[in-house]
């Protein structure tokens, strides 16, 4: 059955597969044979090598694979083949991008992207720390991701389907799965969820041309003065250059998540809510599955290519995480050796760069060498796109405790996985190193926890807000924050934790954590919804999707005050001032206020701070809620455009930005307010990041959908507003929910924003996205006989005898 996003037209699909790959080969009557081949076999047994005995996967209705082993390396086993099965070119990807190997598969088909990530993924050594990781690994954990390469491979060596189209597309056999491929994941993500070196370079940016108070305009409820250690070293220094070295991972500002105890709870034990926000895409981050052995079982989100569960519930505990957005990355200014350029200059005099060669290659082009430098601080950002950056005589370091060699983050995951209580969740998170992530967990016996563990620096000096100079060791780490010191708590007195990325200790925290945090909105709509309680899991999973925007109810009446005395205002504009003044401030995908809204302020912070900004605003420019209401109560002189020899006052700039924005929304909406919706916008953009830019077949391929919710509402939905083209594309947010009932976790719900499936030809490619736009959650649970019942495939794997063939 193909699914409703692939059936426009199938014959226009045949006749571009046919004209790129399957022609020249096939000729056009096996294009249709190849096409049927590419759904993998969900049912059936296969006999497979690497296995120790026979392993049962009932998938549901859903394509949810339920693992049934007598071994716990079996199960993994079989997680990797079918992650394979399912996800393969997912899998491929994500190896690739961490180990600086993308562009020896796309090249620059579809622009440079691909080469410039590979740059940055080899100057830091992401791959190679990766298997550095690997032998951190205790024997129990290096099983779980032996076992799990091997099920990987054992698929790609048995398969009876095709390989995935996007190998067909581009002639691509993928080499075998190594353990190592399967640590690089959690290698990227913690430098996607602890990008403060670029805000670094964005701080040291505007300090050469805005004054402390300026800043404090910016980002408001922070302390962003101009601190000491923005050193001479900076003059100088193309700090965009250096920016463009960084890797540009994506979004990393927000999750959600709140636990209840059992006195808050209807159930009389913990109810835990969680939803991680990344970029979405499709397929989707996640994966569902649930393993079910003697000694261990475990359900909920994993991600493909990694074997242990991210998170999830093992039937005693149950977790889930937020990003503590704390600071643990720093950019040091390091002084060449005026002597010897290929030394440079330590407290202790002069010291060798460690040095080593990386070769990238090119689909279609060239070889291209990279030597990179590495210092006492970490790995020298000196790719092609940063040469000219640094000043005469200096070069930039990047210091972050995720690129060591001791990194025992996977570890710490593989012992949550198998934790018994709440006791054992805490001894797991020790060996966490980074990315600083907010864990909430619980066990079945009622306690209820909360710890934000990593290895976070202690300064010798400084505060880490900008790049510091590296050679006179004032600035040096000189350890971390003991991990009893780190923000914890166990069955709090309130009865609830809530974290949606706010500040998660107080001024009186002896140690320097961050210093600014996102905005609060989310969180404090959270905690507004769960008043008193107690609540169900039905009520905590419906608080998941709630769309009320906390800071549009705040800065709205400032912005519709001053206008309704403007004189010259035409009826379109008063209507729309007449739609806002009625409105509850609830991002309903189906009305026209959110739209109207989103778009007037993203016009007012145009308006507002790129004549101040010049180059720097493109990097600003974003919904600024809390700037805005600023600038609209204390800080006035914003509103006066630079640009023009008038003295502009926020009114005059206000009524500017609201009939730029309606004359937008005319143009791509047409003139009727009644037809206006936030949906027509504010869609989830699921499209397939290399299927998507194929003429013909990226619309096919794509399941985005029309969604509520906005950049502060709970049912998190970010835009890119500097987006000339799509503004307002949902392109980020809960890609999972979960909500785990400590009472009966087999009550716990999961959805995921696609489908299981990677494949666009399957009926699993898409099946679960409207159910995810509407809060539908999924059960993971069920014997066999109740999931065969229910209609669940089974795919029996069974080893392969010595000496039999394949």
């Amino acid at each position: 059955m193909i699914p409703r996003a692939v059936r426009k037209p199938l014959a226009i699909l045949v006749a571009v597969l046919a004209l790129v790959v399957v022609v020249p080969v096939l000729g056009a009557g096996g294009v249709l044979l190849w096409l049927r081949q590419q759904t993998p076999a969900y049912e059936g047994a296969a006999t497979v090598p690497g296995l120790e005995g026979p392993v049962e996967i009932l998938r549901d209705r859903n394509a949810i694979p339920h693992i049934f082993a007598a071994t716990e390396r079996d199960a993994y086993f079989a997680l990797g083949y079918v992650h394979a099965q399912d996800r393969l070119w997912q899998m491929e990807t994500m190896r690739r991008s961490a180990a600086g190997r993308l562009a020896e598969l796309v090249g620059t088909r579809f622009g440079d992207w691909a080469l410039r990530l590979d740059r940055s993924m080899r100057t830091l050594g992401v791959h190679r720390r990766a298997e550095e990781a690997y032998e951190e690994l205790s024997p129990e954990a290096r099983l779980a991701f032996d076992a799990y390469a091997a099920g990987v491979n054992a698929w790609m060596e048995t398969r009876p389907e095709a390989l995935p189209i996007e190998f067909q597309l581009l002639r691509h056999t993928p080499e075998p799965w190594r353990p190592a491929d399967s640590l690089v994941w959690g290698k990227l993500m913690a430098l996607q969820l602890s990008g403060d070196s670029r805000d670094e370079l964005f701080r040291a940016s505007a300090l050469k041309s805005l004054t402390p108070e300026q800043m404090r305009d910016l980002f408001p409820d922070s302390d962003p003065t101009a601190p000491v250690t923005l050193a001479a070293a900076l003059d100088g220094m193309d700090l965009q250059g250096m920016l463009a070295a960084l890797p540009d991972l994506g979004f990393d500002t927000a999750s959600n998540e709140w636990a209840l105890t059992g006195v808050r709870s209807a159930t009389g034990k913990p109810i835990i809510a969680n939803d991680p926000h990344l970029g979405l895409e499709a397929p989707i981050l996640w994966y569902l599955a649930r393993i079910v052995t003697p000694e261990h079982r475990i359900a909920g989100a994993t991600i493909p290519g990694v074997p242990l569960h991210i998170l999830g519930h093992n039937g005693r505990v149950a977790w889930g995480f937020t990003t503590t957005h704390s600071d643990t990355q720093d950019l040091f200014i390091e002084k060449l050796d005026p002597q010897d350029p290929g030394r440079y200059l330590t407290p202790d005099g002069s010291a060798a760069f460690g040095t080593r060669r990386e070769t990238i290659r090119i689909a279609g082009q060239p070889d291209e060498t990279l030597t990179v430098r590495e210092t006492r601080h970490g790995p020298v950002l000196t790719t092609p796109d940063a040469a000219d950056a640094a000043p005469e005589g200096h070069v930039l370091a990047l210091a972050f405790p995720g690129l060591t060699a001791a990194d025992t983050t996977a570890e710490a995951l593989y012992r949550l996985n198998h934790a018994a209580d709440a006791a054992a969740v805490r001894e797991a998170l020790f060996l966490h190193v980074a990315p600083q992530q907010n864990v909430v967990y619980a066990d079945t016996a009622g306690t209820l926890g909360f710890l934000s563990p990593a290895l976070v620096p202690v300064r010798r000096g400084g505060d880490g807000r900008v790049p510091v100079p590296g050679w006179t060791g004032e600035y040096d780490w000189i350890g971390y924050i003991p991990f009893d010191a780190l923000p914890q708590a166990v069955d709090p007195p309130s009865g609830q934790f809530v974290n949606a990325n706010n500040a998660v200790v107080g001024p009186g925290y002896p140690y320097a954590l961050a210093t600014e945090w996102p905005d609060p909105a989310r969180a404090e709509r959270i905690v507004q919804m769960l008043g008193d309680g107690p609540h169900t899991v039905e009520e905590v999973a419906a608080q998941q999707m709630d769309e009320l925007s906390l800071p549009a109810r705040a800065l709205l009446p400032l912005m519709l005050e001053p206008l309704r005395t403007v004189p010259d205002l035409d009826g379109q504009a008063r209507a729309a001032l007449d739609r806002l003044a009625g409105w509850d401030g609830r991002m309903d995908r189906d009305r026209a206020e959110p739209l109207i809204f989103s778009w007037w302020e993203r016009e007012l912070v145009r308006s507002v701070f790129a004549d101040e900004l010049g180059p720097l605003f493109q990097s600003y420019w974003d919904l600024r809620p809390r700037a805005l209401h600023r600038v609209l109560t204390q800080a006035p002189q914003w509103c006066d455009d630079r640009t023009t020899p008038d003295r502009e006052d926020c009114t005059a700039m206000l009524a500017r930005s609201l009939k730029s924005a309606l004359a937008e929304i005319e143009r791509r909406h047409g003139t009727d307010m009644n037809n206006w919706r936030w949906g027509a916008e504010h869609k989830a953009a699921l499209n397939h990041r290399l299927l998507g830019r194929v003429p013909l077949l990226g619309e096919m391929f794509d399941l985005s959908i029309p969604t509520g919710g906005g950049a502060f509402t709970v049912n998190r939905g970010t835009t890119r507003v500097r987006d000339p083209q799509d503004p307002f594309s949902h392109v980020h947010g809960p890609g999972l929910r979960a909500v785990y009932d400590l009472a009966d976790l087999g009550n716990s719900r999961f959805s995921i924003a696609t489908g299981q499936s990677g494949n666009p030809l399957s009926p699993h490619w898409g099946d679960l996205v409207r159910g995810w736009r509407d809060g539908v959650g999924l059960r993971l649970t069920g014997d066999r006989g109740t999931l065969a019942r229910d209609g669940a495939t089974l795919l029996t794997l069974s080893p392969s005898r010595p000496g039999s063939s394949q």
